[in-house]
């Protein structure tokens, strides 16, 4: 899979690291309890068809979203979120 990074272009989809859906991580409460961040960090859904991906492409520090078919694994298209400045 090559997923095209808004900073360095086309790349492989070994140079980021995935980090779940873009739009529905509802993260707890600090005191929301153990079920709640249990849910929270092992209960994800798994949908085929069209997703929005949160990834990071470690050797440019940005995180970008990507638009992408879980069946098909066509990507079609990816915006910056942010860029990690050092």
């Amino acid at each position: 899979m090559r997923i095209t990074c808004p900073h360095c272009g086309e790349r492989d989809r070994r140079e980021f690291t995935y980090q779940g859906d873009a739009l529905a991580l509802n993260r707890p409460a600090v005191d929301a309890g153990t079920a709640a961040w249990d849910d929270y960090l092992h209960n994800r859904d798994n949908p085929a068809g069209d997703t929005r991906d949160l990834w990071y492409h470690d050797p440019c520090g940005t995180w970008i979203a990507v638009d992408r078919n879980t069946v098909t694994h066509a990507i079609t298209g990816s915006t910056p979120v942010a860029k990690v400045t050092s």
